[in-house]
């Protein structure tokens, strides 16, 4: 039987049991809910809205009778983001994309919670054209970066530059190097972590490292030690939800002020967001070919944490 209740304007939760069982849970689920379509079943499946018995499933994972499903509705959305005049920090612009440094504490797209001073809004009003593409949520957006992480990010101006660009992430051309400081002292040197990701069995808004999650691997260089922290640069091969956080919390060595993988309560003097900074991006631009490499600094608070840890080693 299919039972739905509604948790106030928050979500709708779904809950029935598999009636017959024996094919994949997303297309069981398209015939259980037809007004929801396979991509969309999909995309609640990897958000850990979809549960199978308290378990947080793969679409392809193959349903039995008599087991209990459970889906999380988030809230319904605003169809088309409103423009709002937010700055925006420009790093490199031409007519087919421009490259930006993201601020740390903005949501690259509107979600549940956040409807509105995201990115896509500022872009949106800077750049009105960008409604117009074939998924105006985004705006054009390539790839994004968690709300706490500052950093280049890079977005399209039209559809065909976007599935040029999206092209080469797909296929690992796209050299993307982050700045981070974590907890303890990590061997000096490089290395290479290769450890499948998928949704936390257990809490749906974790990540963690599983056997049955999706092939992940972030190359790192430990470049310092800083009093009980290390700086590393970090370079993720592919593009898993919070991947450069979960395999360095798996090596125990999470990032600083990592609230949801961390280790330590405190964190470094000055340091109130996670320690990670997308520095360079390198791709080819997708109608000349040509090269391209951007770099920008650390932002303010993560230099001066820096600083700081810096003059405690020296003694100052």
């Amino acid at each position: 039987m299919l039972r739905s209740f509604v948790r106030g304007m928050a979500e709708q939760r779904i809950e029935w049991v598999v009636d017959r069982g024996g094919e994949r849970l997303d297309k069981y689920l398209v015939r259980a809910l037809p007004r929801l379509s396979r991509a969309r079943i999909q995309s609640l499946i990897e958000e850990g809205r979809v549960t199978v018995e308290g378990h947080y499933p793969k679409p392809s994972q193959i349903v039995s009778s008599g087991q209990h499903i459970r889906i999380l509705l988030p809230p319904p959305t605003q169809l088309e983001p409103l423009p709002e005049a937010l700055p925006l920090d420009l790093v490199y612009e031409d007519q087919h994309f421009l490259v930006l440094n993201k601020p740390a504490g903005m949501v690259v797209h509107p979600a549940p919670g956040h409807a509105a001073g995201t990115l896509v809004n500022a872009l949106l009003a800077r750049y009105p054209h960008l409604s117009g593409l074939s998924d105006p949520s985004r705006a054009g957006i390539v790839h994004r970066l968690d709300k706490d992480t500052s950093g280049l990010l890079l977005v399209a101006k039209d559809d065909a530059t976007k599935a040029a660009l999206q092209a080469q992430f797909k296929t690992g051309q796209v050299v993307k190097i982050y700045l981070g400081l974590v907890e303890g002292r990590l061997a000096l040197g490089q290395g290479i972590i290769q450890a499948p990701i998928g949704r936390h069995p257990r809490q749906r808004k974790k990540m963690a490292v599983i056997s049955t999650g999706k092939a992940a691997a972030t190359e790192y260089r430990a470049l310092e030690y800083l009093d009980d922290y290390t700086l590393v640069e970090l370079r993720p091969r592919t593009g898993r939800t919070h991947q450069i956080r979960v395999h360095l919390a798996s090596l125990g060595h999470p990032l600083a002020g990592d609230p949801v993988y961390g280790h330590r309560k405190r964190t470094p003097e000055g340091l109130g967001r996670v320690f990670l900074h997308a520095q360079r991006l390198g791709f080819r631009h997708p109608r000349t070919g040509e090269e391209l490499e951007f770099a920008v600094d650390l932002p303010p608070d993560l230099a001066y944490v820096l600083d700081r840890l810096r003059a405690v080693r020296l003694g100052r």
